[in-house]
């Protein structure tokens, strides 16, 4: 199936074909139609699937379709509303793409900057608006935005905007939403809090699923080293002698840990930066975008800040930490392999991240390789018992982070204080 067969207008699919693309991905393929008959949508679909395209398409040509505001102060017709800086730039540069031959005016609001250029844009006029919760809470108190006139309505990250603790900020936008309007609702995992609110916000939704989980992981190479803590790094600048290692996301659990790394991979002569929520959003972007140019060879980044880092030909991602959720692995691994491309994962795990990993393990559904012989290997920690109460940090939070119903709220708060 093309584009073409999808009723699309003119100017967008000229959009479409200046970027490249000519065939819709499967959740573009069951989503774009679904919208653009005004239904509501609940999207589950893990990152690399095309889902940012999947609703902005649509939500694009639904406003061509209709007569164009006068009055600035209503002409906020669209609400895209997602969890990061990172990710809410890379939605805008969608929209900006998509829309580059309609009348549309769009504008990103978030957090971490000067918030005078964002309330002017607003005061001239604008379409859409693409926006991090608590900015956009910001502003409405203040007035300078208001809800009133949305038609469009597009949640977007769902489960992370649970991780990151902004789901109350949620509501209370939703709140003040119009009660018609169309909402899609787009979540990469559906843990029952997530699934409370689409009931909450949907009316008789078109369910679209695709890339479950275990099958995400299929198309990536995985290997797991296993390692002392105190070799880990040792063990990286080993693997990074590789020269065929182009581009690589190291994922850490903390801010400082990521400083840390980052500092001693360029001391070892080795072009790396790190990306937290600590950074500010211009040295943010900054490092986000040497490494998109590849003028930085190793990006160190934590689970939140990585969010929505969107790159099509990343060769590498490698775990320097464990993670204790899952799918958190699922997620961190998926910015390789995009797009139905080969990619390579790397796990390192020490004693305390062995029950971690058989975790991931039971999820996937897969056992991960394991890499012997390497100059750090420790024989004993291919075998032995796992264990969920190591000294060590992580390790000691493992067995606290479920709840009753299967998740792991304790760990994932815990987690969201270290990002």
């Amino acid at each position: 199936m093309s584009f073409k067969n999808l009723q699309l207008i003119e100017p967008v699919l000229q959009a479409l074909s200046k970027e490249g693309y000519t065939h819709p991905t499967p959740v573009q393929e069951q989503s774009i139609p679904a919208i653009l008959q005004k239904r509501d949508l609940l999207g589950c679909a893990q990152t690399g699937t095309g889902k940012t395209a999947a609703f902005v398409i649509p939500i694009l040509q639904l406003m061509h379709q209709q007569p164009p505001v006068q009055d600035p102060r209503q002409s906020i017709r669209a609400l895209i509303l997602t969890p990061t800086r990172e990710l809410a730039i890379q939605i805008g540069e969608s929209i900006e793409a998509y829309g580059r031959f309609l009348p549309f005016r769009h504008r990103v609001i978030f957090g971490g900057v000067p918030q005078y250029s964002q309330v002017q844009a607003i005061r001239r006029g604008v379409d859409i608006i693409v926006a991090t919760p608590g900015r956009l809470l910001d502003l409405m108190q203040q007035r300078h935005i208001s809800l009133n006139h949305i038609q469009y309505f597009v949640l977007d990250e769902a489960d992370r905007m649970l991780d990151m603790g902004f789901v109350h900020d949620v509501k209370r936008i939703i709140a003040k939403l119009p009660a018609k309007r169309q909402t899609l609702f787009f979540s990469a995992t559906m843990p029952g809090e997530i699934k409370q609110l689409a009931d909450m916000l949907l009316t008789d939704p078109v369910k679209v699923e695709v890339t479950p989980a275990s099958p995400t992981v299929e198309i990536i190479d995985q290997s797991v080293y296993f390692v002392e803590r105190h070799n880990k790094q040792s063990l990286l600048i080993h693997l990074l002698q590789n020269k065929t290692i182009e581009t690589v996301l190291v994922f850490t659990q903390m801010k400082h840990a990521a400083d840390k790394l980052a500092r001693s991979l360029n001391k070892a002569g080795i072009h790396a930066e790190a990306i937290h929520g600590n950074k500010t959003q211009n040295a943010r972007q900054k490092a986000l975008d040497n490494f998109k140019s590849r003028r930085t060879r190793v990006l160190v980044a934590t689970d939140i800040a990585a969010r929505g880092i969107d790159i099509d030909e990343l060769t590498h991602v490698l775990n320097y930490e464990l993670p204790n959720v899952p799918e958190t692995y699922v997620h961190r691994i998926g910015r390789t392999g995009r797009a139905g491309a080969s990619g390579t994962a790397i796990s390192f795990c020490d004693w305390s991240e062995k029950i971690f990993l058989s975790d991931i393990q039971k999820m996937i559904k897969k056992t991960i390789p394991t890499v012997k012989g390497h100059p750090f290997d420790n024989p004993s920690l291919h075998s032995g018992p796992v264990v969920a109460d190591q000294p060590a940090v992580s390790g000691s939070f493992r067995n606290k982070g479920r709840s009753a119903g299967g998740g792991k709220r304790y760990g994932k708060t815990f987690m969201q204080r270290r990002a």
